[in-house]
């Protein structure tokens, strides 16, 4: 159970609670301060002063506004900006509140957990629970938590006469920050979005009050540090976005919650939230560190949702995965006819196994009604027979095992929701290890409801999830690790038609999109070109960018179930193709190296004694250097798959080379335009 104390400041705060509705110069805000110092949330009711300096006045900022502010190294980083809840028919829930009483509290804990970027998950905070209450007599719990790597609050509205069914319209979360600061926002088209777009950079002052923003928003105050805003745990509850503020004349913006659509897929206009008290929402998080690599390190969204609900999680396993969608339709150089069917499907199940994957996904189109559809016809399933009349599924399901590898099934979601109860249970039995689910391209109320309903059946079935044409990810694999992966990303698949996914947005995504939780981006192509030879092309498709930086992905992006993507053939006789059988798919450990969002990155990872480091560029030559300092006592073997000499032209080039290193040593690391570094480190054979 989490330890309780209470902060100096924060029983200032209780000794300061008035009865009276005018500020009180004296009256001081609810502090909540990070274990290390570091880190302080401030919140002022309709008493309190701000101590920001921040001018209020109506229309932008009132002195009657729930607020609060945010410090980082004892300088404010977030000014003062408004918390509450938007109602429909009633009047907002946290404008001219006052506080009633505030109960501190801090943890400090670790747990364990089965796949993800660290095996052990440390969570520390300080936390407060302040209550408030406006002149009807309506209150508003708000929660805050104080890491040492960022803030994060929510709303609890307790069950009262006044409240009972809650329609929530918006928020009136705001973020506003001291400084024009630079962006790296995913500008989406709309609510129902697959989340598949470039990351652009911006500043504060040059973001359009239309654009709707996706989450993770990255930031960077010149002089303050780095803030990356997001939320966690989103359950009975909508996903939210933001958007510039365009009425306050300051550096704000503000939240915008997907509208409801309910069971019938009919949006109700005016409407986010439909819900009753008790409820709680989301948490807004602010993911904070002097430099962007470190917010890749955090844990932090992971910390804010519920202990896992599942008590034996050995099926739970991360790993690789063949996979037929990108080159299944045509692999080259066989004596078969090549597309859906059970000899192209046997093919990447030989695959897997001489591998030592063990997974195959087997992706749309094996489904029926009609074929290529996504619907399930759950006559033809239960009867097992043949699924469709090219794929024998009883067959490759015997085959696989008899290989040593598990099968993952494509599904569309609307065959999942109408069909849950039944196929869950019949996948289980034929020894299914998990399911793709894909176009949801939704984050309201309803959807994130059925995100939660799979993944709860899932596991009552053994069945691992990997949620495509998804939203963000929020945390829920802490309590449902059977949750593996999403997309929400704009992965390796858009370079069959287009040459958008490209190595600047490769060294972007780890300081966004990744900072939520994994992502499902697809690495391992290996028909590696620069930027004068690509084309894009569906049938044989391209990567853009140097075999090395290929490489470099599989250790930079998160996903314990990770697709290696291209034909079998192509990795025949390949040197490079040992880095990808041996790198894993989960983590002990990891440790940022440096990088900038639009420029370059390098993470190192370590699973047991070892340690894997990848570092990608965007389009510029670049030279860095990786100190060996995480390293444990004693020498190392540094293996080392580089951008060869001439790889800026013959992109598939590589050089592989070897040295014994320690923890005093500097790795010279070289990478060409579009290029990157592999490195695999591990402890000198014992003789």
């Amino acid at each position: 159970m989490p330890t309780l104390r209470i902060a100096p400041l924060c029983l200032l705060a209780l000794l300061a609670v008035g009865t009276s509705t005018a500020q009180s110069k004296d009256k001081v805000p609810v502090t909540v301060t990070s274990p290390n110092g570091q880190v302080a949330l401030q919140l002022f009711d309709a008493e309190t002063p701000s101590t920001d300096g921040v001018q209020l006045a109506a229309g932008a900022l009132s002195a009657s506004d729930l607020r609060y502010s945010v410090d980082f190294h004892g300088r404010r980083m977030m000014q003062s900006a408004r918390l509450g809840l938007e109602l429909v028919g009633q009047p907002a829930l946290g404008p001219g509140m006052r506080l009633l009483t505030a109960q501190p509290e801090s943890a400090d804990e670790s747990y364990t957990i089965p796949v993800g970027k660290t095996s052990t998950v440390r969570d520390h905070y300080n936390g407060v629970r302040a209550d408030f209450e406006d002149a009807t007599g309506r209150k508003l719990t708000v929660e805050v938590r104080a890491f040492d790597d960022g803030v994060a609050f929510r709303y609890l509205v307790p069950e009262q006469p006044a409240l009972n069914q809650v329609h929530i319209a918006n928020e009136l979360t705001e973020f506003t920050f001291v400084k024009d600061a630079t962006t790296y926002p995913l500008i989406l088209d709309g609510y129902q979005s697959s989340w598949e777009d470039e990351y652009q950079r911006r500043n504060i002052g040059g973001l359009h009050p239309d654009w709707l923003i996706g989450l993770p928003l990255l930031a960077e105050e010149p002089g303050l540090g780095w803030v990356a805003i997001t939320e966690a745990n989103i359950d009975k509850y909508a996903g939210m976005y933001v958007r510039k503020d365009s009425h306050s004349g300051r550096l704000t913006i503000k939240a915008d919650l997907s509208p409801h659509i309910n069971e019938a897929g009919v949006s109700v206009p005016g409407l986010a939230v439909d819900t009753t008290t008790p409820f709680q929402t989301p948490w807004r998080v602010l993911m904070i560190a002097d430099e962007p690599g470190r917010l890749i390190e955090s844990n932090m969204v992971l910390n804010l949702n519920p202990p896992t609900k599942i008590a034996d999680t050995s099926w739970i396993q991360a790993g690789k995965s063949a996979w037929d969608w990108w080159s299944g339709r045509a692999a080259p150089s066989v004596s078969f006819k090549t597309g859906m069917n059970t000899a192209t499907m046997k093919h990447y199940i030989d695959f897997a196994s001489a591998s030592g994957f063990p997974y195959m996904l087997i992706d749309a189109s094996w489904e029926v009604d009609p074929p290529g559809s996504g619907l399930w016809n759950f006559h033809t399933l239960s009867d097992i027979t043949r699924v469709t009349p090219e794929v024998d599924m009883p067959e490759l399901l015997r085959y696989a095992k008899e290989k040593n590898v598990k099968i993952w099934l494509w599904a569309h979601w609307t065959s999942v929701n109408k069909y849950m109860d039944q196929a869950f249970p019949l996948f289980e039995k034929w020894g299914v290890a998990g399911v793709k689910i894909d176009f949801m391209n939704r984050d309201d109320q309803w959807m994130v409801d059925f995100n939660h309903r799979v993944v709860e059946s899932a596991a009552q079935h053994h069945l691992m999830i990997d949620f495509h044409g998804s939203y963000k990810p929020d945390g829920m694999s802490r309590t449902y690790p059977n949750l593996m992966t999403r997309e929400g990303v704009m992965g390796k698949e858009f370079l069959k038609w287009s040459a958008r996914t490209s190595p600047l947005q490769n060294v972007t995504y780890p300081f966004t999109r990744m900072l939520a939780g994994p992502m499902d981006y697809t690495p391992g192509a290996f028909g590696n070109s620069n930027r004068e030879d690509f084309v894009p092309q569906n049938i044989m498709p391209m990567g853009l960018g140097t075999r090395a930086q290929e490489l470099a992905l599989f250790v930079v992006f998160e996903s314990p179930f990770e697709m290696v993507a291209d034909y079998p053939e192509h990795y025949a006789g390949q040197k490079e193709f040992d880095f990808i059988k041996r790198v894993p798919a989960t983590w002990d450990e990891t440790r940022s190296i440096g990088g900038r969002p639009m420029e370059w990155v390098s993470l190192a990872r370590r699973s047991g004694n070892d340690w894997y480091i990848g570092s990608l560029t965007n389009w510029d030559e670049r030279d860095i250097k990786i100190p060996l300092t995480f390293l444990g006592e004693g020498k190392y073997v540094a293996e080392i798959y580089a951008d060869a000499p001439d790889s800026a032209v013959q992109a598939t080039h590589t050089t592989l080379s070897d040295s014994t290193v320690d923890r005093t040593t500097v790795l010279n690391v070289h990478m060409v335009s579009g290029g990157g570094n592999a490195i695999w480190i591990h402890p000198v054979a014992k003789p």
